[in-house]
């Protein structure tokens, strides 16, 4: 799979999106994750991942200049991520945007630098958010915390989120994957059927609660897409400018 290369170091796998430098999301990279994930989940020698990316960014997310292969089969993808059975941790550098903090929050430990930035920019291109974040995003920041950001679309750069709980570790931009193999390790280091029976006690429920949600984002973000506001948020997002909604 070329958009994704597997390497196994012990017992830690390194999963990398070859998409650089920005790393769009579609339908055929979110399969070939989850594809790589459950392969190695099958194989048996995997008792962690690394989830990391080539270039300067982790995810900027979907490219609508772009075919995605269709939001619902990408997200019926994306629901795969979650059934794994390996704890996976984000090496997150650069942008983690829309459908990209989706899939950072699909792992169970991120790992950030200072320079890093995440956005749940989907208001500000006018239509509703994605990728299980209905679910994930308060699980791991409080409902508050992720009303705000998915209310307002705002930036937060790695420090801010760190201090906020949506990333794990905070590192010098050169040590990100050292220290994301590091956590890994540390995770394959402890008994496998123990770490996998306290993953399904504390996760085992989020496969089937991102289900649901991705089907409800699906609908209203195809409800979404045929609005004017939807077209102008695109517009000004490519021309670099704010938007002018007209609620319409």
């Amino acid at each position: 799979m070329s958009d994704v290369s597997v390497g196994l170091k012990g017992r830690v796998a390194t999963v990398e999106i070859c998409r650089g430098p920005h790393n769009y999301l579609d339908l055929e990279l979110v399969r070939a994750l989850a594809d790589t994930y459950h392969e190695l989940d099958a194989g048996g020698e995997c008792r962690a991942i690394v989830l990391c990316s080539e270039g300067k960014n982790f995810c900027a997310g979907a490219d609508f200049g772009r075919p995605t292969g269709g939001v619902t089969s990408l997200y019926q993808e994306a629901v795969r991520l979650f059934e794994a059975g390996i704890p996976v941790v984000a090496a997150v550098q650069g942008a983690a945007i829309g459908g990209g903090l989706g899939l950072a929050c699909s792992a169970d430990f991120r790992v950030t630098s200072p320079q890093a930035r995440f956005s749940a920019n989907f208001a500000r291109l006018g239509f509703h958010h994605g990728f299980g974040l209905t679910e994930t995003l308060p699980r791991i920041i409080g409902p508050q915390r992720a009303l705000e950001l998915l209310y307002t679309g705002r930036r937060v750069d790695g420090s801010e989120a760190a201090a906020m709980g949506l990333c794990d570790r905070l590192v010098d931009p050169a040590e990100l994957r050292a220290h994301a193999h590091a956590l890994a390790t540390e995770i394959a280091e402890s008994a496998p059927l123990a770490v996998r029976a306290i993953r399904e006690t504390m996760r085992g429920y989020l496969a089937g609660r991102v289900r649901g949600a991705v089907e409800h984002e699906a609908a209203e973000q195809a409800r979404l897409m045929r609005t004017d506001d939807f077209a102008e948020g695109v517009r000004a997002m490519g021309e670099r400018r704010t938007p002018a909604f007209t609620g319409q």
